[in-house]
């Protein structure tokens, strides 16, 4: 089923008042007003936000790209101070970070060891550090920034991999501001290492860059589980973190790996059900090639999801309308849209199968076609439904015609 239908649940987002209320809350503690009045006041009026919200407050405050990293780093400091124990996340049926091998599960795996090695050496080393800063103290904390170092590539993970596809669904926060934190907390390690590796006394400095990095790094792991994380979540498909997932080796990863291979389930068919030979139908007999290119040469889409809501066809011309993978093949249609959709596509395929509708039609602008995209509910002769059928079709062509053509040019 098409994933570029408006299907977005009417969130609390598209209440323009609270909106309203929540930017002019912002303006305030942007213009300086204190944050702990701020606080109070987002608190009586608001209460709880939304990842939703969030995210229009990112692109709304935070996308202006001249800002400094001193304004970034406070303004997110800020937001954090006041979304901290308020956000609220929309609860699913499914929850895929759960799965091992899944590149949330691995994110989170590997924040747990960075925290890990936060608390249990670095914090440790760093207070032995500020005791006496012996020859073996100065080792044993630079041997900890060394490891702090493998951040990189959980933050190169982040960035390269899920922020392009949060850039599809329009959210744009993340990549231009948590970019830029992201990589102040690596310049930040950097320096840390340099005034080790080089110590000559500076006590206090080494101290209080540690020191800055815990805070940060602490506070990124807060923002990426509570926000970052719980946004894509909410906006991707099963085939994007598949994806994602695939390309995640290319990267490396930080301190752990990978607690599996994640590989989504696919159903498929008996193998009995398959023939090489020719299918007779009521009007005629075709070989399965005839028949693959006779789908493949009709001048629209076609997808095919059976009784169980398994996608199990789909026409490949020459010009697709809206890209479609072989990786969909075997996969609920649940899972081939984003878990912020997918109430609307199984309403729709509830009213097929309790015969409530037969047919629901839609059509929309997608960059340079009017497409015309049509859900029909298959049914065999007794009225049993056995699938739903998805016809897409660029319908400019058609709408550009005008008089007669009786003979052929």
């Amino acid at each position: 089923m098409s994933e570029i239908i408006n299907n977005r649940k009417q969130h609390t987002i598209n209440n323009p008042e609270r909106l309203e209320i929540l930017r002019n809350i912002f303006k305030e503690l942007h213009n300086g007003r204190n944050i702990h009045e701020v606080k109070a006041h987002f608190d009586a009026y608001i209460g709880k936000i939304t990842i939703e919200e969030i995210s229009q407050l990112s692109n709304d405050f935070l996308e202006d790209e001249g800002i400094s990293i001193v304004e970034v780093h406070d303004l997110y400091a800020n937001h954090l101070e006041i979304f901290k124990d308020s956000i609220e996340v929309e609860q699913t049926l499914q929850h895929p970070e759960e799965q091992p091998g899944h590149p949330i599960h691995t994110f989170i795996l590997e924040n747990k060891e960075i925290d890990k090695l936060i608390t249990l050496k670095l914090q440790v080393h760093l207070n032995q550090f500020a005791e006496t800063d012996s020859d073996e103290h100065v080792y044993l904390l630079l041997e900890d920034i060394n490891m702090m170092l493998d951040i990189d590539k959980h933050y190169s993970r982040k960035e390269n991999l899920v922020f392009p596809y949060l850039e599809k669904y329009g959210i744009f926060g993340p990549s231009t501001n948590m970019w830029r934190i992201d990589d102040y907390i690596r310049d930040s390690i950097k320096l840390a290492k340099l005034k080790l590796t080089n110590y000559s006394g500076d006590k206090e400095e080494v101290v209080g860059a540690v020191n800055y990095i815990i805070s940060e790094v602490s506070g990124m792991i807060y923002r990426e589980e509570n926000i970052l994380f719980p946004m894509a979540l909410y906006n991707f498909t099963e085939d994007e973190w598949v994806k994602i997932a695939h390309e995640s080796d290319e990267i490396g990863f930080c301190l752990t790996g990978p607690a599996a291979e994640w590989k989504p389930e696919r159903k498929g068919l008996d193998e009995k059900a398959i023939s090489e030979g020719y299918i007779k139908m009521e009007t005629g007999t075709l070989s399965l090639k005839q028949l693959e290119l006779l789908l493949n040469h009709l001048p629209v889409d076609i997808t095919f999801i059976d009784h169980e809501d398994v996608v199990r066809y789909f026409s490949h011309g020459k010009e697709r309308i809206f890209a479609r993978t072989k990786a969909v093949i075997g996969r609920t249609v649940q899972n081939c849209h984003p878990p912020r959709s997918v109430h609307v596509v199984e309403e729709l395929l509830a009213d097929f199968k309790a015969g409530k509708k037969d047919c629901d039609d839609f059509w929309i602008k997608f960059r340079d076609k009017y497409v015309y995209i049509r859900y029909f509910a298959v049914r065999d002769e007794n009225g049993q439904y056995i699938g739903t059928l998805e016809f897409t079709q660029n319908i400019d062509p058609i709408q550009a015609i005008e008089g007669e053509k009786r003979i052929l040019s």
